[in-house]
């Protein structure tokens, strides 16, 4: 294992850059490999095995395996449970490691990683472990048919092998989002971490099998999207694909499950609206509406970054982002004074400062930012544009500190402009007359609504959304009930 000395002298350990195939790791089929690299420096950190076709059949035949003959399916859900809650207490020793990791290969803050993603990577697999022995059927009074009195009930079973496919932005967090209630339903799975962010997901692996993951449960098999993610989507072995990525990968994973009437659960990102009210404690209000933007560096799905404020208050909302923007501190992901850190990669970059441009061209009012940070690694400034929501940059997900500030009149506008959008994942509302709250949160078209606040889904409550944002829900009781399959019998007494 190969130790590494971040900027600030963080030390952490790169796990294994290879595949985890039925409890071994091997290389890739080959010997293909893709480089990691740091965002932060732009300089190489290892190169990891890239799974080929051939690689993914062993990964789905090791995981068809432990489902059909192994031990995992046929524990007692306490069993599971046990197992997995030991997962959750290890994670959270290992945070300092993980969150080093998403640091060093995509840009994320530490900190922002140590008391923010790795704690929820904890906290999913520590409430599904709770979940895995109360997956219960029910029961059905029924009437005699003719003269054999009835008996119904159902029982729920574990579905099979999930296919996870995990984006590169919160991989530890979005992993244990997929992976924590599938094993506690009894499932095993595959796992393709996106290219530009593997590290943790391997790291992850071996603390499964650390607190006692059965051979074969949870494999991982790093690679290339057009060649393991496709692999793994088609796959006639699987019975699910769960993707976690952009609307134009989900079509494409959709159309190849769909072939194999695999079952699909997609959470394809967002353009989230803020709907700030004349009534709201802007005081209050103001960091969240910031970071609803500039978190993570824009690099979020649920970022708010149609920023809809009330025609009395629009000023203000502005004035207070452009000095959020102003006071943020771009800098190296591990240095403690940062405030955000890099773009995942220079392909993204490139994206966001088109958006930037594209905003120009159409007339945006550019307030603040607009830039690459010059210096090495690729850093953008925070940027604030006052606009409407017909702009390019306020219908596209451009994934970046990009906000549009839009003004509205009246609730019936600003419900409007909300809803006006082909995504649907979530959004956010501010204001003190909790009657209005009630009344948008009803009309607004979208998964989830966060009023007066922003944060992270909490794995007791079901996330996903509507339209343009994908198919299904992950965590909850939905979410793992979605790992199940609901037997009907019926019994002649």
């Amino acid at each position: 294992m190969t130790t590494v000395t971040s900027v600030t002298g963080v030390d952490f350990d790169l796990p294994e850059p290879l595949l985890r195939i039925g409890g071994a790791r091997v290389g890739a089929e080959g010997g293909a490999t893709y480089a990691s690299a740091n965002p932060a420096t732009e300089t190489h950190v290892l190169d990891i095995a890239a799974a080929q076709r051939a690689d993914v059949d062993a990964a789905v035949l090791a995981a068809r395996e432990q489902f059909e003959s192994g031990e995992w399916s046929r524990l007692s859900g306490v069993d599971r449970g046990r197992i997995l809650t030991r997962v959750a207490d290890l994670i959270e020793a290992d945070a300092p490691t993980l969150a080093a990791l998403e640091a060093v290969e995509m840009g994320k803050l530490y900190q922002d990683s140590v008391v923010g993603d790795i704690p929820a990577a904890a906290a999913a697999f520590r409430h599904f472990a709770g979940w895995a022995d109360k997956l219960t059927g029910r029961t059905a009074l029924m009437p005699d048919f003719g003269p054999q009195p009835r008996f119904g009930f159902t029982l729920r079973q574990p579905l099979g092998v999930l296919g996870a496919i995990t984006p590169w932005n919160n991989p530890a967090m979005i992993a244990a989002w997929k992976l924590a209630p599938a094993l506690a339903a009894g499932c095993t799975a595959v796992v393709k971490p996106a290219e530009d962010a593997s590290l943790s997901t391997l790291r992850l692996a071996e603390l499964l099998v650390e607190a006692g993951l059965p051979e074969g449960v949870v494999n991982v098999v790093p690679g290339l999207g057009p060649v393991a993610g496709a692999a793994l989507a088609e796959h006639p072995g699987i019975d699910k694909v769960s993707f976690t990525g952009s609307l134009a990968v989900g079509r494409q994973i959709q159309s190849l499950a769909g072939d194999n009437f695999r079952k699909v659960t997609l959470e394809l990102g967002g353009k989230a609206p803020q709907i700030i009210f004349d009534d709201a404690d802007l005081e209050a209000a103001m960091p969240w509406i910031a970071m609803g933007n500039f978190y993570h560096q824009g690099q979020v799905c649920a970022a708010g970054t149609r920023v809809i404020a009330h025609e009395s208050v629009v000023d203000s909302v502005v004035d207070g982002l452009v000095a959020a923007a102003r006071s943020a501190v771009v800098g190296d992901p591990f240095e403690a004074s940062s405030t955000m850190g890099t773009i995942v990669n220079r392909k993204q970059l490139d994206r966001i400062l088109g958006y930037i441009e594209a905003g120009r061209s159409e007339g945006a009012d550019l307030i603040v930012g607009g830039n690459r940070v010059d210096r090495p690694g690729y850093f953008v400034e925070p940027t604030v544009f006052r606009g409407h929501n017909d702009l390019t940059i306020a219908r596209e997900e451009i994934f970046g500190p990009v906000a549009t500030v839009i003004s509205f009149r009246t609730e019936e506008e600003a419900v409007a402009i909300a809803n006006d959008t082909k995504y649907g994942l979530n959004a956010m509302l501010y204001t003190s007359d909790l009657s209005r709250a009630h009344r948008v949160i009803a009309r607004l078209r979208v998964g989830t609504v966060w009023v007066n606040g922003w944060g992270v889904p909490d794995p007791s409550l079901p996330w996903g959304g509507r339209g343009a944002s994908g198919i299904g829900r992950e965590l909850g009781q939905a979410g793992v009930e979605a790992f199940t399959e609901e037997k009907t019998v019926h019994l002649g007494l």
